[in-house]
């Protein structure tokens, strides 16, 4: 079994943005972003039964994102695997899901002021193509994606980190200035580029290619 590996990062077929705020971002919004984001957190929790989570480990929203963008990821698996079909109604679900969490992640992460659209792409731009699962995806790859991408989750888990402490500086930032730091910003993003990229890799299994190792589109 192959393991195909990507080319120019920027060819690839997962895509992921956020559009920089050329202005003073909403101070009052800002200072009380957790709790004015509450009514988008129940939304996405009720479609991505994030509820079920015991709520220990604190990070209840990104819970919600990973546990959306592979809701069904289980019975793709097993239709890839025996069928090699990708019904183009869970591979809309997913992909309009997707979008959904990561506006709301942006939301969370002070990139952007608008409150998160259930539907309209707004400033975050996520797409993957539809694949044709006979002819684009190897009908045993499903089976061990999860485990091929343990070396992202390693790197993610300590950029993670770095992210939230980035964001934190950026709260104050924006409530002194009234803008987000462009370096900042632009390491956020890359951290919820290379995340959603694994994600769409090793859960929503849209691709065969292997995610590269790097922050940058």
């Amino acid at each position: 079994m192959s393991v195909m590996t990507s080319g120019d990062p920027s060819d690839y077929p997962v895509q992921f943005s956020v559009d920089y705020p050329e202005r003073d971002l909403n101070r009052l919004t800002t200072a009380f972003r957790l709790i004015v984001a509450i009514p988008i957190l129940i939304v996405i929790g009720t479609l991505t039964s994030a509820g079920w989570n015991d709520g220990t480990n604190g990070d209840g929203a990104w819970d919600a994102l990973v546990i959306g963008c592979s809701v069904f990821f289980f019975p793709t698996l097993l239709l890839i695997v025996f069928r090699q079909k990708y019904p183009r109604w869970w591979f809309d679900f997913n992909l309009q899901l997707s979008r959904f969490g990561s506006r709301v992640m942006t939301y969370l992460a002070l990139m952007r002021d608008e409150y998160p659209s259930t539907d309209e792409e707004q400033a975050v731009h996520l797409d993957f193509p539809y694949p044709d699962a006979s002819r684009d995806l190897n009908r045993w790859l499903p089976l061990v994606k999860w485990f091929l991408a343990i070396p992202h989750y390693i790197i993610l888990a300590l950029l993670s980190i770095v992210a939230v402490v980035g964001v934190i500086i950026a709260w104050f930032a924006i409530l002194v200035t009234g803008h987000y730091p462009r370096g900042i910003f632009d390491f956020v993003e890359g951290v919820m580029r290379w995340s959603t990229r694994v994600t769409a890799y090793a859960f929503t299994l849209v691709t065969d290619e292997y995610p590269p190792f790097r922050l940058s589109a």
